[in-house]
């Protein structure tokens, strides 16, 4: 999930507050000479409403021990997201799949102009302003994953300063 991104920062789940966001579950059939089998997959966010945030998918026979696997896979893959009063600090597109995903900064009041899977993303890494648009495919786990893309690609004003070597007031006032 975290390969080819700069500046990534993984945390641990121990000490944090996590929710977690169911954002589908998908039924599943296994035809064999017996018959069908009917199983079930889930994607989950989880996250702490303060930056940090991951996503997991699990399979099982029953809804509860898919959603349990996905929650503890999403507990494993933990990020922390850069966040500018409740909104993100500049606006990126992400791609996955056929998904693709452009999340754009709002002024304070906005609220979280968002579909399904990518609310369930940006609220649970705790934006309040935001406004995104979905395009391509709508299949919830690429969806996800294309947040995630463009989520990992951001930058703070701190780090775009360090990497330029010019100060913070610089950044702002160009």
């Amino acid at each position: 999930m975290m390969q080819g991104y700069k500046n990534v920062e993984r945390v641990k789940p121990s000490g944090l507050e996590l929710v977690d966001r169911l954002v589908a579950v998908n039924r599943v059939t296994k035809v064999t000479k017996g018959g069908r089998t009917f199983g079930f997959s889930a994607i989950v966010v989880v996250g702490n409403g303060e930056g940090v945030v991951g996503y997991g998918s699990g399979k099982s026979l029953d809804v509860a021990s898919a959603i349990a696997k996905a929650v503890e896979e999403a507990k494993k893959n933990l990020v922390r997201i850069p966040l500018l009063n409740a909104t993100l600090p500049h606006e990126q597109k992400g791609k996955f799949g056929g998904s693709k995903v452009l999340l754009l900064p709002a002024a304070h009041g906005t609220g979280v102009i968002a579909g399904g899977a990518v609310r369930a993303v940006l609220e649970s890494v705790g934006v309040h302003d935001v406004l995104s648009k979905s395009q391509g495919s709508s299949n919830p786990h690429n969806v996800v994953k294309a947040t995630f893309d463009a989520l990992l690609q951001l930058r703070s004003p701190q780090q775009v300063a360090a990497e330029r070597g010019i100060s913070l007031d610089k950044v702002f006032n160009g």
